[in-house]
């Protein structure tokens, strides 16, 4: 079964979280786990896919004109919530997933305590719903 793990956030959550004012060891650590934790993912063969993505600040709308040609709009800074990174996982069981999505919540933040950050975990979808074909 695969799943998207979604870690995103809030502006004032990444503000009041301060990654950018963390001291270096921290942010250091922080990414060692993240690095680690895909390793594992990719050595377990659970591991499909996994991005870290640009700020929000570098954000884009994408829309087609009238002739096709694309219309951008953006960038978006004031934006609530963001999509921070993803992972795609193809794991045995949705407990499996859960578990995995534990794990990512529980990266290190300062002084190594676990951030506890919400991750969406939700299932790829293989097609339409049998209904619906």
């Amino acid at each position: 079964m695969k799943y998207m793990m979604l870690m995103g956030g809030t502006m004032a959550g990444s503000k009041a979280m301060g990654i950018h004012t963390w001291p270096k060891e921290d942010l250091q650590a922080h990414i060692r786990f993240m690095i680690g934790f895909a390793k594992e993912l990719r050595t377990n063969g659970e591991l499909v896919a996994a991005e870290g993505l640009a700020g929000p600040e570098q954000a884009k709308l994408v829309r087609a004109g009238k002739d096709g040609t694309p219309v951008t709009d953006g960038v978006f800074p004031e934006s609530k919530e963001f999509l921070a990174g993803f992972w795609i996982i193809d794991v045995e069981s949705e407990k499996r997933a859960f578990e995995l999505a534990a794990r990512a919540s529980a990266a290190p933040g300062p002084g190594g305590v676990p951030l506890n950050m919400a991750i969406e975990l939700r299932q790829v979808m293989a097609g339409p719903p049998e209904e619906f074909i």
